[in-house]
């Protein structure tokens, strides 16, 4: 089972090129991943910065799989006025769902048929940070305010848990996060450690505090930024298997997004 994690920056190219393709780029990409399951973070909905798109949807198609998920963090784009969802939003938007308003957030796209989708939401820091933003080739240091986090799971046909999620960049607020998804990911009917899998963007850059004192990190690559790797931010976290249990794929940067995706695979027998 080949597994990726990618932060995928709404399939921004970088640098950026507004003469890019960045439909074409993603989809060459995603056919070099060739992927059984992907989990995808910083994704749009219909929004028009990305041309409208449904991106976890179009990923779908590219990979082939019939069954994938958004997760919506917001509602509308981030890079302009955006809104908390409230009740009446769709909180996980499925293959199986009617056209939902534009939003942002987390995915999930298998393959493997999925059982049931679940989600775990959290609120965002009152507190923001600066942060750094690809700019000419060089990283701009801006003011970011926080905005809600969620965690998406997928209970897999073949018996496995996957947990897709993007934490808040505030820190310590985004190890609380991630303390209550390693609790929350034993109360979906996955009793087995070993078929227990966390991914994601954890803005986390110490591998020691991601894992804690009963998770292993199966993956060591520094993701971000892409062109110049310096920091591992993205992470699989789990209790059964360690690193050795694993084969790990890397993945130059392409062309595509400040992170590189994260893959593994894994011998589910």
């Amino acid at each position: 089972m080949r597994i990726t994690s990618w932060n995928l920056l709404h399939a921004q190219a970088i640098p950026p090129d507004k003469e890019a393709d960045n439909l074409a780029l993603l989809r060459e990409q995603i056919s070099k991943l060739q992927s059984d399951l992907i989990g995808l973070q910083e994704v749009d909905y219909l929004l028009a910065r990305s041309g409208g798109h449904n991106q976890v949807g179009d990923i779908a198609t590219m990979m082939g799989a019939a069954h994938w998920a958004f997760a919506p963090s917001l509602m509308g784009s981030p890079d302009d006025d955006w809104r908390n969802l409230n009740a009446s939003d769709e909180k996980i938007v499925t293959d199986k769902s009617q056209i939902a308003p534009p939003g942002y957030g987390i995915g999930i796209v298998s393959k493997i048929p999925v059982r049931s989708w679940h989600r775990l939401e959290f609120k965002g820091s009152p507190i923001g940070v600066f942060m750094a933003f690809p700019v000419d080739g060089k990283l701009k240091y801006v003011y970011v305010r926080d905005h809600p986090r969620s965690a998406l799971a997928g209970v897999l046909e073949n018996g496995w848990l996957v947990i897709n999620t993007h934490l808040s960049f505030v820190p310590f607020f985004n190890f609380a996060q991630l303390t209550k998804i390693k609790r929350w990911a034993f109360t979906l009917g996955v009793t087995d450690p070993a078929k227990i899998l966390i991914m994601g963007d954890m803005n986390i850059p110490f591998a020691l505090f991601v894992r804690g004192l009963k998770w292993h990190s199966l993956a060591a690559l520094r993701t971000f930024p892409s062109w110049y790797p310096k920091l591992q931010i993205d992470f699989f976290l789990s209790q059964g298997l360690r690193a050795k249990d694993v084969r790990h794929i890397t993945y130059p940067h392409a062309g595509i997004s400040d992170h590189l995706p994260l893959q593994i695979e894994i011998d589910v027998a």
